[in-house]
């Protein structure tokens, strides 16, 4: 009673203090030790009981206060009807719907319905009986959460004998928990991207954010509030349109979601599946599909349906649509553009424009295809080559005039060799005419050229004098020579060819023709 008083006495002072000293309301708040809400709240009751001010003598608290704070309405038991929290449940999961549009909706079709602040207590606590996978709100068509499982198949090599174990792939959609697992050979980066590229297509469509734990081979460096994403990750989420947004580090509840889907993996498939010998990753992937479709259609035990009639129905209406082409495996590296204008992958030389010599670019690599980007603009694509120490160049990114392009040019070169010796001279001029475009020369000329640093110009001329002895035109060749010594060793000398000898048993070549 005394916390009833001590509240009927607050509203009389802030009744006094409006209509004796006209305060405004934030005056009297700050006097009272009270919220302005408050304060409005309690002039609106007053109004509405009909009530002036001095308040009637005869008008004690306990009646001020039944006036003011008239007792709710009770209604006989069953006359108000009990929201479907199931329903409410999986309603929240849409885009856009919020618990006060959801009771909104009750109390139109239920006049004498529940208030929203006991709405809203009866819908958490039965929210709170829920497993906690189950008990998350993730809109539909929202999130898809992938992740590895800790477990791992056997695999068994026929010829061998020898086992391989299979990394479990999982990916779970948020709303619906409706689940994708498949077996890979390990949980690198082509594999990686593989399976999320298979997800989606079992999916039928795409989420609007992907949320991996931080995996090395999806995240470059865990960060807390900026993870930097594998550039490769990344060209896969630009190509089907979504984000990757991993979960934070040491934030388990983020990933609760999947980490359930990986204990259900392991509990509905790998444990039936443990006395199965595979000879294939073909055969064990066909079993988990298998499973994968009764897990699906299995009942949920605290909600109404299953995975994929929730999928159907939240889901599969929300996802992105796929793109016309799949996602096609591509690594990123960065790249220093040559003298030459070239540019190095695998020990393959690819050209670019001449301009961006000395410059760093975005090497994007397929299967097929190099493509150069340079600030985000592509400026060179290339059919892949696999020759090693090869080239492959254009001539549109060739100088049109070579004496106008920088500082290298053949004679250049050829110059500054001859002041080493005559042989240096000879091999670098040699070394260029050998290439389709001098160019592609460049780079062994200036390694044979820092070998005289290494080594000293008069072990260089020497080495070099070898080479062109032995016919040896490459940086390897020089190389080698110094440094097994050879340049040290007199030059072979020619032998003068022998007669061919004649003998009635010695068919000679025009026997074979």
């Amino acid at each position: 009673m005394a916390a009833k008083r001590l509240s009927m006495r607050k509203i009389k002072e802030v009744l006094r203090l409006k209509w004796e000293h006209g305060l405004s309301n934030r005056k009297i708040a700050r006097s009272c030790s009270i919220s302005r809400f408050t304060v409005a709240d309690y002039l609106r009751r007053v109004e509405g009981a009909g009530l002036s001010w001095p308040l009637p003598p005869e008008l004690d608290e306990a009646e001020l206060e039944k006036q003011l704070f008239p007792p709710a309405q009770v209604l006989p038991p069953g006359s108000r009807p009990w929201p479907d929290w199931s329903e409410i449940h999986r309603e929240l999961r849409r885009k856009g719907v919020t618990l006060f549009l959801l009771w909104e909706e009750y109390k139109q079709a239920h006049p004498q319905g529940y208030q929203y602040s006991w709405f809203c207590h009866q819908y958490r606590e039965w929210a709170g009986k829920l497993d906690l996978v189950m008990r998350q709100e993730h809109r539909a068509g929202e999130k898809v959460f992938v992740d590895y499982a800790g477990q791992t198949a056997p695999v068994v090599d026929r010829a061998t004998g020898e086992i391989r174990e299979a990394q479990i792939f999982i990916a779970v959609l948020g709303a619906s928990n409706y689940t994708y697992a498949e077996a890979t050979w390990s949980q690198s980066l082509p594999d990686w991207i593989s399976s999320h590229v298979r997800a989606f297509q079992y999916f039928g469509g795409v989420a609007e954010l992907v949320v991996p734990d931080n995996l090395k081979s999806g995240v470059t460096k865990a960060c807390l509030y900026e993870p930097d994403l594998n550039p490769t990750y990344q060209d896969m989420a630009n190509h089907y349109g979504c984000a990757v947004i991993p979960t934070r580090v040491r934030k388990p509840r983020d990933k609760a979601k999947v980490e359930v889907g990986v204990q259900v993996v392991e509990r509905w498939i790998l444990a039936r599946l443990r006395n199965v010998t595979f000879f294939s990753l073909a055969e064990l992937n066909a079993a988990i599909q298998e499973l994968l479709i009764k897990l699906n259609d299995r009942p949920f035990k605290k909600l109404p349906g299953s995975r994929r009639s929730l999928f159907e129905t939240l889901d599969k209406p929300a996802l992105k649509p796929l793109p016309v082409q799949s996602y096609v495996y591509a690594e990123w590296k960065k790249a220093r553009v040559h003298i030459d204008y070239h540019i190095e992958v695998d020990s393959h030389y690819y050209s670019v424009p001449y301009q961006l010599v000395k410059g760093e670019i975005d090497v994007r690599i397929t299967i097929n295809t190099i493509e150069a980007f340079h600030k985000g603009r592509r400026l060179a694509s290339h059919r892949r080559s696999y020759r090693k120490g090869g080239f492959t160049t254009l001539k549109e990114h060739m100088p049109k005039a070579h004496q106008k392009y920088a500082e290298w040019t053949p004679d250049r070169l050829i110059r500054w060799a001859s002041k080493t010796g005559s042989a240096t001279a000879k091999l670098i001029e040699a070394i260029l005419a050998s290439r389709l475009h001098p160019q592609q020369g460049f780079r062994s000329c200036l390694g044979i050229m820092r070998l005289g640093k290494q080594y000293g110009q008069e072990r260089l001329e020497a080495a070099c004098a070898r080479a062109l002895a032995i016919g040896s035109l490459s940086f390897k060749s020089v190389q080698a020579i110094l440094k097994n010594g050879l340049d040290k060793r007199p030059l072979p000398t020619a032998h003068p060819k022998t007669p061919a000898i004649q003998h009635e048993n010695i068919r000679g070549p025009n026997y074979y023709h």
